[in-house]
């Protein structure tokens, strides 16, 4: 028995003429396929496309082939009527780029009510493994000094009523302005998760941040959710990687047999057009199960992408940074089904905080490398990137002021009136740091790859990218 069904009317239909009855498909968002309900016509009034109604009734087996039970329903109550002829999502195929344009009615049909369930169970996959690896959840801000990634693609902030930049005005980095300097929306958590850190040890999120990037390609956003976690007094990145791979092999064994999951796995062509195949979607959540992910470095990488060049728009060269073409094929090649880690990236091409390489192999002057990976998966690329900090003062300094990140290495946070707001990063090392690395996790990339969809743009309940930021 299923006394009383709330959701909303899709599709009320008749046998021509003569029948009493009404058959009215009904959706709450907690599967694709709607639940039939059997209606005495004089109940049907109101019973619309798009009307939240609640359905009082009999869970009774089904004479028909399409379902097993439907509601024979003895009670009708219309809680919010719908005008079918403008209400916008009909009962028919319409794109993924109609729908965008749609945002705030686009999470009523079934497929994007199951990725909203799926993000739900993911966040609770994780929070748990988190708690159990006894990290804390943290809570970094959104406005921040600096831009961490130092690529510039950063929004500055500024109040509506800030009148700075007008005729007349003085500029919006003067003393005057809100927060006396620029400040921006974060591009990252992490440079705050360290120091958070250093108070508590192991500390993670899951935050939005927001880039300026002018991308208009399947894998961007310009604000969208990264899991990022960091760990202290760790040496070896290996524990990094580690935690990252066990991460996320533990979301996939969590989910893999939800109804969620299994509904995304089985579901009708009707369902599946816009999306990948399902038994590729299915071959990826096998591929994150799996133990013993590959490690390879970036120059074992080249060498491999040099064997096979011709097959490349760009030439693979060492101290480039890798293209998307040359990440698919590290790992569809190397990976087969399994992410694939690219460890030990060029100096040059990366961050200023990641930490040299050292040991064997680290001699070569013209070759330096620094102690960092990307995981790769098939067709998406990069899906997550980590490193190890540089923990200590001194080359920490030297980097920075060489990039002019700051202005003196003698200089402390109190002292600096630069306004680039990252003196108290290196603070950070004056008075004990100890080794720790973490990791930042594309939380939205993830999912666009678990669920198939062919863009993040999708996965995502109120997409913002270049020109387009709706509701």
């Amino acid at each position: 028995m299923r006394p009383s069904v709330l959701g909303s009317a899709m599709r009320p239909s008749a046998s021509p003429l003569v029948s009493p009855w009404r058959f009215v498909s009904l959706a709450d968002g907690s599967s694709l396929d709607p639940l039939q309900a059997v209606i005495e016509s004089g109940l049907a009034e109101g019973l619309t496309v798009g009307a939240a109604v609640r359905l009082t009734g009999s869970w009774v087996a089904s004479p028909g082939a399409a379902q097993s039970h439907e509601l024979q329903v003895r009670e009708v109550k219309v809680l919010g009527s719908s005008d079918a002829k403008t209400f916008p999502i009909q009962k028919k195929y319409q794109t993924p780029e109609y729908l965008r344009t749609l945002p705030h009615l686009r999470p009523r049909t079934p497929l994007n009510a199951l990725l909203l369930r799926l993000r739900s169970e993911a966040v609770t996959s994780l929070t748990q493994f988190f708690a159990r690896q006894d990290f804390v959840q943290t809570h970094p801000p959104i406005i921040t000094s600096s831009d961490c990634e130092g690529a510039g693609e950063v929004f500055t902030l500024n109040p509506a009523n800030d009148m700075a930049g007008q005729p007349g005005k003085e500029s919006a980095d003067s003393q005057d302005s809100f927060f006396r300097s620029k400040k921006y929306l974060t591009v990252s958590t992490q440079l705050h998760l360290e120091a958070l850190a250093q108070s508590v040890g192991n500390v993670w999120t899951l935050s939005p941040v927001f880039r300026a990037e002018q991308s208009d390609t399947s894998r961007h956003l310009s604000e969208f959710y990264m899991l990022e976690a960091e760990m202290s007094f760790v040496d070896d990145m290996n524990s990094v990687m580690d935690l990252a791979e066990d991460m996320m092999r533990q979301l996939g064994t969590d989910l893999y047999q939800s109804d969620t999951v299994k509904s995304l796995l089985t579901r009708t062509p009707h369902f599946g057009q816009d999306l990948a195949p399902a038994g590729e979607v299915d071959r990826r959540w096998q591929g994150l199960m799996q133990p013993d992910w590959p490690r390879i470095t970036y120059t074992e990488a080249i060498d491999i992408l040099k064997q096979h060049e011709d097959k490349f728009e760009h030439k693979p060269v060492w101290g480039a940074g890798l293209q998307s073409e040359h990440e698919k094929f590290i790992a569809s090649t190397v990976g087969k089904d399994r992410p694939v880690f690219v460890t030990n990236y060029p100096r040059d091409i990366k961050a200023f905080y990641m930490r040299p390489t050292r040991g064997p192999g680290s001699e070569d002057p013209s070759r330096v490398t620094v102690d960092c990976f990307d995981l790769l998966v098939p067709e998406l690329c990069e899906i997550a990137g980590g490193s190890m900090r540089e923990h200590q003062l001194e080359p920490l300094l030297d980097i920075m002021t060489r990039q002019g990140i700051i202005k003196s290495p003698s200089e402390t946070a109190s002292e600096d009136d630069s306004g680039n707001g990252l003196q108290w990063y290196a603070d950070l090392r004056r008075w004990g740091c100890p080794p720790h690395g973490g990791f930042g996790l594309g939380f939205d990339r993830l999912l666009s790859y678990l669920s198939g969809v062919q863009t993040v743009r999708d996965i995502v309940s109120f997409p913002r990218w270049y020109g387009r930021c709706d509701c």
